[in-house]
């Protein structure tokens, strides 16, 4: 339901979500978008240029909210496994909070035009290089294994915290720090560095 009492602006992106989200970029019209907001279709012309634009902003927003969420822990001084672990959970918040946007990223950005798609493919390239800092700090610091695959090792870290929008539904049993504990927990058992064996006195 559309929140009135947002800028018009607002109101169509937040529309614009809820439609691509559910039916998928192609299958929305114009038309379909304008009776969600109870406007003739010729007036949403007067906000928006047409349907890419709200995809363009849709997608920018939410790569921005990935920023603000992730990259602050850049220069934290935390150990490289609790870094990680806050990581995951904030980039699992994000998705929460912002379901529909968050399946448009990632399901729909593929209808991009080349110049946006262009964009959206060298930011996956900094979050993915983020993730990888994270585990070669991890290796220098003798908390990960020394044998790991930091290119390979974010890639899981990646399938695992993007594919939640998937699946998961706010309001459930499992809150996002759920979610990422319990993801944590199982990726870290596998990254980390085991004490050698002691040998018997």
């Amino acid at each position: 339901m559309t929140d009135t009492s947002k800028p018009r602006r607002e109101q169509i992106l937040d529309s614009a979500s809820r439609l691509f989200s559910e039916r998928g970029y192609h299958a929305t019209s114009m038309r379909d978008l304008a009776g969600e907001l109870g406007m003739q279709g010729g007036s949403l012309y007067a906000h928006i240029s047409g349907k890419e634009e709200l995809l363009i902003e849709i997608v920018n927003q939410a790569s921005g909210q990935f920023d603000s969420a992730l990259f602050t822990l850049r220069d934290d001084p935390r150990p490289a496994a609790e870094k990680l672990r806050e990581a995951m959970f904030r980039h699992i918040r994000v998705v929460a909070d912002n379901m529909d946007s968050a399946t448009v990223f990632f399901h729909e950005w593929k209808h991009l035009s080349p110049e946006a798609y262009a964009r959206v493919t060298s930011w996956r390239d900094t979050i993915d290089q983020f993730y990888r800092d994270l585990v070669t700090q991890g290796m220098a610091q003798g908390a990960f294994r020394a044998d790991l695959d930091p290119k390979m090792t974010a890639n899981l870290i990646l399938s695992a915290v993007n594919w939640a929008y998937t699946w998961y539904r706010p309001g459930g049993q499992m809150t996002p720090r759920d979610v990422a504990d319990h993801y944590a927990d199982m990726l870290l058992g596998g990254l980390r560095a085991t004490e050698p064996a002691q040998e018997p006195a």
